[in-house]
């Protein structure tokens, strides 16, 4: 089933959208050498409990984990793409982090990740994998209007990955967000412009193009969360919801302070 939102229901998603991209511009700040991913898990459930809001991963347990999840935010470092566990791991100069966090607030969900590379050092390739997954998200949402396809959104996506460079999986992508966190329709990275799903007013969306440097093939690790790309090459993800109005797609997950 397909959630529409009424009015009232798209102004609390702006709400768990703005705990959400506040959440994590500032868990970036603080993500630096020697932070523990475990010490910025804490720092989530500090500022979601801080914001009223609840946590999607605590109790998460879906088919594909190893449930349920037991964390607050998912942590990915350098190979590690998707569902990081966090544990007891300190950064390292040059780390790529990305940083995953969906919140519910008002009884309606928002979701959103971003990637850097934490420190000084650039490892070979980090800076354009994290800018492809951006660009490809910004075509994604441009693509996103009302009457407008999800084959559009996702060709969108894939256009600007595939000319990047990257292969695609297609097994992850976007997804619908309402009253919980994972919803139909699911949004592949790659698609046929003017197939599928035609897009409505009061639909959300979590859109998340992701990649790994030489490789379209996933491993899942021994924790039995954590994706990660089968060479050991990096990876980068990034994540917005959006609200489809009849203006367009509406990003309800950017941060309100710079």
């Amino acid at each position: 089933m397909i959630e529409i939102l009424t009015p009232a229901e798209l102004d609390r998603a702006r709400e768990a959208g703005a705990v959400v991209a506040d959440t994590l511009q500032t868990l970036r700040s603080r993500s630096t050498v020697g932070t523990s991913l475990l010490e910025i898990d804490r720092w989530a459930r500090e500022m979601i409990e801080e914001a009223g809001a609840q946590s999607c991963y605590v109790d998460y347990a879906p088919s594909f984990g190893r449930g349920p999840f037991g964390h607050y935010i998912c942590t990915s470092v350098n190979d590690a793409v998707l569902h990081g566990l966090p544990r007891d791991y300190a950064l390292a100069d040059g780390d790529l982090l990305s940083l995953d966090l969906a919140v519910s607030h008002g009884g309606v969900v928002a979701d959103s990740a971003v990637s850097f590379v934490v420190g000084e050092s650039r490892p070979p390739g980090s800076t354009e994998m994290i800018d492809a997954t951006e660009r490809a998200l910004a075509a994604g949402i441009a693509a996103a209007g009302p009457g407008a396809h999800l084959g559009d959104v996702s060709h969108a996506i894939g256009e600007v990955l595939s000319a990047a460079g990257y292969a695609i999986n297609t097994e992850f992508g976007g997804h619908g967000v309402g009253s919980t966190m994972h919803q139909d329709p699911h949004v592949s990275n790659t698609g046929r412009p003017g197939r599928g799903y035609r897009l409505r007013p009061g639909l959300l969306l979590a859109l998340e193009p992701w990649v790994m440097a030489d490789t379209a093939e996933l491993v899942t690790d021994a924790d039995g969360w954590t994706l990660r790309s089968a060479t050991g090459c990096l990876t980068a993800h990034s994540e917005h919801t959006v609200a489809i109005t009849e203006d367009g797609a509406e990003i309800l997950t950017l941060p309100t302070s710079a």
